[in-house]
């Protein structure tokens, strides 16, 4: 995966995807939200509504998905989605069937990844 940012309690990375998906991880070796520290559950909360604001204003999609699963990898770790009427598995999951061919034409991956990073710094 590819790692855009950290701190000495949280990590995010770009996941390879046709929609604007970011993913969170704790640096706190756990498998569930509530046995991290206080602090890292602050830090979390914080970046992820960073990312979801800059979602919102940047992409400007249907819905923001916020995910934690971890039944595949179990350490907390959080999935946020920028969704869209015409991505290919809307309103599906990513997960899930996929409904059609996903025609975006979205603004620069690079240019968003930038302001992220420049808000939670």
């Amino acid at each position: 995966m590819n790692s855009i940012y950290e701190n000495d309690l949280i990590r995010i990375e770009v996941e390879t995807s046709e929609i604007p998906w970011l993913k969170v991880f704790t640096k706190e070796d756990k498998k569930e939200f509530s046995e991290c520290m206080v602090k890292t559950r602050k830090e979390v909360h914080r970046v992820l509504h960073i990312i979801e604001l800059e979602m919102l204003e940047y992409y400007q999609p249907e819905k923001i998905n916020i995910a934690s699963f971890g039944n595949v990898l179990p350490q907390v770790h959080w999935h946020i989605m920028a969704r869209f009427e015409n991505d290919s598995y809307f309103p599906e999951p990513m997960w899930g069937e996929k409904q059609r061919e996903g025609t975006l034409e979205l603004p620069s991956i690079v240019s968003f990844l930038t302001r992220v990073i420049d808000k939670v710094s």
